[in-house]
């Protein structure tokens, strides 16, 4: 496959994982209009099921098929169980030690994992930033549950794994929307018997079926599709640390769209978090190998 240096742009890599995580700011919002009868494990396995099964359609035309005879097995089977055992730790969490802690451990474990000895002050100023914004909007009522805590750690690390195996199959030369594809096809298979278990009535639902296609189109097809273009030219540390932006959007969509208030606390740690993501974008960096394709 051809390959040639070319000079890191934003539209070339950070642009669109803020892109895929503006997308992903959504899924709480398009969360809470699912039908009380689902649970929570199963709303976001019903999005990875049917998200990750479009990924793969996808990725059939952009070389899926080569990727699965050329690319290591062991890798991409580690990438699809990262990919599920994010969803499976991520919703549990959420359950049990509420959205404001699950999201913070989860989305700052990444970064710290993979950034900290790439951009150590980008990241962990990114890392304060997101704490005291989700943090900082947290009521009284807030609960540590400490295996809600450990779950959101999983999620953290395996979304971690998950960046760092795709940049690594990424700039081998595989195409990113084949190795997305295979990835998230296997993921979707994976987390498709615990969607049964858990049970599937609730989608025939207007608004279950309106939840489903938001999580799986935009959620999950759109947005990962948008971050693996961004990983063919930005590294596993940096992806995952543009992720923290994320919260900030969730959190202005609380604010326009449920009515929500943020205390000073909270603007305050969502600006401290986008001049961290804007240095980030800005930092030169060596050029890279980009794969065409």
């Amino acid at each position: 496959m051809p390959s040639h240096a070319r000079p890191n742009h934003p539209l070339h890599g950070p642009l669109p994982i803020l892109a895929a995580c503006a997308l992903w700011g959504t899924t709480g919002t398009a969360g809470s209009f699912a039908p009380a009868s689902a649970p929570a494990i199963a709303v976001g396995s019903a999005g990875l099921v049917v998200g990750g099964l479009l990924l793969l359609l996808t990725g059939i035309g952009a070389g899926a098929r080569e990727v699965l005879a050329t690319a290591d097995r062991r890798l991409l089977l580690l990438g699809s169980a990262t990919v599920a055992g994010y969803a499976l730790a991520f919703y549990p969490a959420v359950a049990r030690t509420g959205v404001a802690v699950a999201t913070t451990v989860a989305l700052a474990t990444a970064p710290i994992v993979l950034g900290v000895r790439a951009r150590p002050a980008l990241t962990l100023t990114a890392v304060l930033g997101c704490a005291l914004l989700v943090l900082g909007g947290a009521t009284g009522d807030t609960r540590i549950d400490p295996l809600g805590v450990a779950l959101a750690v999983v999620a953290g690390l395996s979304y971690a794994a998950y960046s760092a195996v795709c940049a690594h199959l990424i700039s081998l030369g595989h195409p990113s929307r084949a190795v997305v594809g295979v990835v998230f096809g296997g993921a979707s298979a994976l987390v498709l018997p615990v969607l049964l278990l858990a049970g599937v009535s609730w989608i025939a639902s207007t608004a279950g079926l309106a939840v489903v296609a938001h999580l799986a189109v935009l959620t999950t097809f759109l947005s990962y599709l948008l971050f693996g273009y961004g990983l063919r030219r930005t590294t596993a540390a940096a992806a995952t640390t543009l992720t923290l932006a994320e919260p900030a959007v969730a959190a202005v969509l609380g604010v326009v769209v449920v009515g929500e208030r943020l205390p000073w606390v909270s603007w305050a740690g969502m600006a401290v978090l986008a001049v961290a993501l804007a240095a980030l974008t800005r930092a030169p960096r060596t050029p890279e190998t980009i794969t065409t394709g």
